[in-house]
């Protein structure tokens, strides 16, 4: 008799903790990064600070937001091999498009535009 595997639930809060965790690393970070460029007006770019304290943060969005993504799927019948298929490249591409769009945005801020993070709502 076949019994199907039982739904990842565990892995689907883990997922969302972790990407939610990291997302909060990654904003008190950038606002401090950000921060103290403001302050010091240092010579150093922002657009150019790209250390570890940053990485590891939104790596661990992309990490947690993987995990949440395939666990989801396997709760809705696919296996894990093509659920972790399907999720790791969307998650790969949406977060070179933010990191990209960050970049950017720290540019404009750089090049003195002030309503580079305004959102129009």
């Amino acid at each position: 008799m076949y019994y199907p595997q039982t739904p990842p639930y565990f892995l689907l809060a883990a997922g969302l903790f972790i990407a939610i965790t990291s997302g909060l690393a990654f904003a008190a970070v950038l606002k401090e990064s950000i921060g103290d460029w403001y302050k010091k007006r240092s010579t150093r770019s922002i657009s150019k600070m790209q250390g570890l304290a940053i990485q590891l943060p939104f790596l661990g969005i992309c990490l947690g937001s993987c995990v949440f993504l395939a666990s989801g799927m396997c709760i809705f019948g696919f296996t894990a091999k093509i659920a972790y298929l399907m999720a790791g490249p969307l998650v790969l591409l949406s977060a070179g498009l933010v990191w990209t769009q960050l970049k950017n945005n720290l540019a404009l801020l750089e090049s003195g535009n002030p309503r580079a993070f305004e959102l129009d709502i």
